[in-house]
């Protein structure tokens, strides 16, 4: 299980380099670290990227892990995000 958290964060940052732009991306994180859409509405948000029901399993477990996270927690993994999509890196791929 931490094995799949880790691989869909290190995916996440990924998404920006592929010229897509950020913001389906931003979109993504924020419907991810808000505790106040469930797992059954994460799933129905996404469910253009789900493709199969192991799919459908990993990202309600992933949402699990975010839900079970402190408002404290969430706010600082959105800061780190954001940073992420502010950096240089990102910068240079939408210049």
């Amino acid at each position: 299980m931490k094995l799949l958290m880790v691989l869909m964060l290190v995916a996440l940052p990924l998404h920006c380099y592929a010229d897509s732009g950020c913001k389906l991306l931003e979109d993504m994180v924020e419907k991810t670290i808000n505790s106040d859409i469930s797992i059954p509405e994460y799933k129905e948000l996404l469910q253009d990227f789900i493709d199969s029901d192991a799919a459908a399993e990993a990202m309600g477990k992933f949402k699990q892990c975010f839900l079970s996270q402190s408002r404290r927690t969430l706010k600082n993994f959105g800061l780190m995000m954001h940073t992420m999509y502010d950096s240089i890196w990102c910068n240079i791929k939408n210049n």
